[in-house]
């Protein structure tokens, strides 16, 4: 072993001045640091640099319609059916009749639940766990507006909007078998044919078309994403029994109205049928001599028949006054209106009668009278409706009403202009038509 002396005369030799002592020190120092990074240095990315990071995989969010994570509930949708109640539906899905109550009574502002209408959607979104409590239920008030209920901590309602955009289409196709199969062949909208027929509501029977009768329209195209889910007409033309009738769409002390070029309204004193052309057909039109259905006799049937479901409203088709509401052994449960001096209509084999029509009362053009029924002398349900000229019996679907609300001459101008506009329009859609026949 060393001892003292010779530790000291090693370390004199080895460090014999202070700035020998402090250069070798120094240089001892950097060696250590050199050899520590020498080997813990990762010398591949020194050489080629770090590597380019991997592209992190986001998870896109998925939604409903309605806006709701698809991922973040369980859920189950439903077509509301005309024998139920929402208190039968939310009862079997957990909610109380104390909240139920709040929905029907302080919430009525947002939306009236005595309004659901069977056949639209409700759609209920429960938590994904094993409890599967009810959070939300939406109920699709109609294509555009839905309604949220909040059930999580204490009860909301809210009324939501889904985006709409609008665009200006033209369309044009002649009658095959109906004005709903030429709407339909061509892709559109069914919406269009009930915008169609309630612009010519007053002109045209959509019940009595013929093979060969031709239309065309200008028409906004409302869509929700890529739905469409149809839209305002703004010019239409319809050749009905070889007449063209015109169209213009033009508001007028800020009531939208349909006139022909001449100014005219093409809303007449009444309406051409008493329903809504909805799954609805004639079955039997006005003759001096047909055979009874029941009797099984020949007779006059000074009416037309209109075959339609059990329960389709029945509509005046212009303003009047009651005075019969009867049930007759043969008509059933009929109604007739006195609409001036002139004409009377009558409306039999109804299933009941409109709220608030009785003998002496005062309706509306349009106002529910009634509904489709088969009481009295009837095979099935439909509609016999009957219109008398003078007292005598007339055929319905052959009456001229004359026109109301003309265009005022204040506003004539603007409205010929309206009418320049649009015929320019026709024109131009139907040039650029023809330009695309024939190509592939």
């Amino acid at each position: 072993m060393f001892d003292k002396n010779q530790i000291l005369a090693f370390l004199k030799q080895l460090f014999p001045t202070r700035r020998k002592t402090i250069v070798r020190i120094t240089l001892a120092f950097l060696f250590i640091v050199i050899i520590w990074f020498a080997t813990h240095i990762n010398w591949m990315i020194l050489i080629n640099g770090y590597p380019d990071n991997p592209p992190v995989e986001i998870q896109e969010v998925q939604y409903d319609d309605f806006k709701f994570p698809i991922d973040s509930f369980q859920t189950e949708s439903i077509y509301i059916r005309s024998d139920q109640f929402l208190s039968e539906i939310l009862v079997n899905r957990g909610v109380s009749l104390q909240t139920i109550d709040k929905i029907a009574t302080q919430y009525r502002y947002v939306f009236d639940v005595r309004k659901m209408a069977a056949g639209h959607q409700m759609k209920f979104y429960y938590s994904p766990d094993s409890l599967r409590r009810m959070e939300y239920m939406v109920y699709e008030k109609n294509p555009i507006e839905y309604v949220i209920y909040d059930f999580r901590d204490s009860l909301s309602v809210t009324l939501k909007q889904r985006e709409v955009t609008t665009e200006i289409k033209y369309l044009e196709a002649e009658i095959g078998s109906s004005l709903w199969n030429a709407v339909e062949d061509k892709g559109v909208s069914i919406e269009l044919v009930y915008e169609i027929s309630t612009v010519f509501a007053w002109m045209i029977d959509v019940y009595s078309l013929n093979r060969g009768d031709q239309f065309e329209v200008i028409y906004e195209d409302q869509m929700v994403g890529n739905v469409s889910i149809g839209g305002k007409v703004l010019a239409a033309r319809f050749k009905y029994s070889g007449k063209w009738i015109d169209a213009y769409q033009f508001i007028q002390n800020g009531q939208l109205g349909y006139f022909n070029e001449k100014g005219e309204s093409l809303k007449r004193a009444f309406l051409k049928a008493p329903l809504d052309p909805k799954k609805v057909r004639i079955s039997s039109r006005f003759s001096n001599s047909r055979m009874h259905p029941v009797l099984r006799i020949r007779r006059p049937h000074h009416g037309v028949d209109y075959a339609a479901p059990m329960g389709t409203p029945v509509v005046s088709i212009g303003d009047g006054k009651v005075i019969q509401r009867s049930f007759d052994k043969g008509s059933g449960n009929m109604v007739k209106i006195k609409h001036n001096s002139t004409y009377t209509s009558g409306y039999m084999h109804l299933s009941k009668f409109g709220e608030g029509v009785q003998v002496g009362s005062h309706v509306s053009q349009g106002q529910v009278i009634g509904y489709v029924g088969s009481t009295g002398l009837s095979t099935g349900p439909h509609l016999d409706f009957r219109v008398w000229q003078n007292g005598k019996p007339v055929d319905p679907l052959k009456i001229e009403a004359p026109p109301v609300e003309p265009i005022e001459t204040r506003n004539k101008p603007a409205f010929d202009s309206v009418v320049k506009h649009y015929r320019t329009e026709f024109d131009r859609y139907k040039a650029e038509l023809k330009g695309t026949e024939g190509t592939f």
